[in-house]
């Protein structure tokens, strides 16, 4: 009996121990998976966080695009294609973030993905930014370059109208001048013989004796001379060789046409002109032509 007394203590002892240990374990698990589902939920929301955070980045770098290529800079093809590039590659990073979970490695490739991306842009972006400096720097150029050729042109036109004048002065300047000029009459006798008149009837023709003022500046060449007569009715004579040239800026009709030699020396000068009709009675007025300008003028009376 004492013998069965001392069993049955020892043996509610080890069920105890037992059952210690038991409840040792469930809660040593319960404590393991606990810790496991925070650390789960801590790397979800580390993930979503991270997700977020790209999404705003990568919102970021394309607002970052657009307002560089707000300029409407003329972009080169090089350029053009890198914006088309870097675009692309912001849709294609959407993609991956809008999934629903992501992997440790898709997190980290995205991680990586942007972080490239990043300089991509900026460096895209610097390169935008270089491109309109240079245009900058073009337009200042063009625009200097228009006004540099506007002054150029003003410059050239006030040129071109001083040279004009002055071609126009040394025409001018270098165009024969009557000195002295004395015309008589003449008529013709059966011989031949030629006789000053006073007389329209008998007269057939004139002699026109001049000389030229001294002219450092003329030609000392053969000029023209061109005659006109005007009849004292106020018509201009003319005959079978008659014809136009310009003079004072005008188109006019001459008479009689000769040429002479100016040597600038002085020399006396004599134009024979035949009337083609019967003098009249009156003032006869003659004006000679050279180079462009009257030479003299002067008039003669027939009884």
């Amino acid at each position: 009996m004492e013998n069965q007394t001392g069993q049955t203590p020892k043996k509610n002892s080890n069920v105890i121990y037992f059952l210690i240990v038991v409840v040792l374990a469930l809660l040593a698990t319960d404590v393991y998976l606990y810790l496991q589902k925070n650390k789960s939920d801590t790397k979800i929301v580390y993930q979503n966080d991270e997700k977020t955070r790209l999404q705003t980045e990568l919102d970021s770098l394309e607002a970052q695009i657009e307002q560089v290529n707000a300029g409407k800079t003329k972009m080169s093809a090089m350029l053009q294609a890198k914006n088309d590039s870097l675009k692309a590659k912001i849709r294609v990073l959407r993609s991956e973030l809008s999934k629903g979970k992501l992997t440790v490695a898709e997190l980290s490739k995205a991680q990586e993905d942007v972080k490239q991306l990043r300089y991509f842009v900026t460096k895209y972006t610097a390169d935008i930014e270089e491109l309109k400096k240079q245009n900058a720097s073009l337009a200042v150029e063009r625009d200097t370059l228009k006004t540099n050729l506007v002054s150029a042109a003003k410059k050239d036109s006030a040129l071109t109208k001083q040279n004009k004048e002055l071609d126009t002065k040394v025409k001018v300047a270098s165009a024969l001048k009557i000195a002295t000029v004395d015309i008589v009459a003449y008529k013709i006798r059966g011989s031949g013989k030629e006789v000053d008149t006073k007389r329209a009837s008998p007269a057939k023709k004139i002699k026109i004796n001049f000389t030229v003022a001294s002219n450092a500046v003329a030609e000392k060449a053969m000029h023209d001379i061109y005659v006109r007569v005007i009849d004292p009715t106020g018509n201009l004579i003319t005959g079978a060789d008659s014809g136009t040239f310009n003079a004072d800026g005008q188109e006019l009709q001459f008479t009689y046409k000769t040429a002479i030699e100016f040597k600038d020396d002085g020399s006396a000068y004599t134009i024979d002109w035949l009337n083609p009709v019967a003098f009249q009675k009156g003032s006869y007025t003659v004006l000679l032509y050279a180079d462009g300008y009257t030479m003299g003028k002067t008039s003669f009376m027939l009884k």
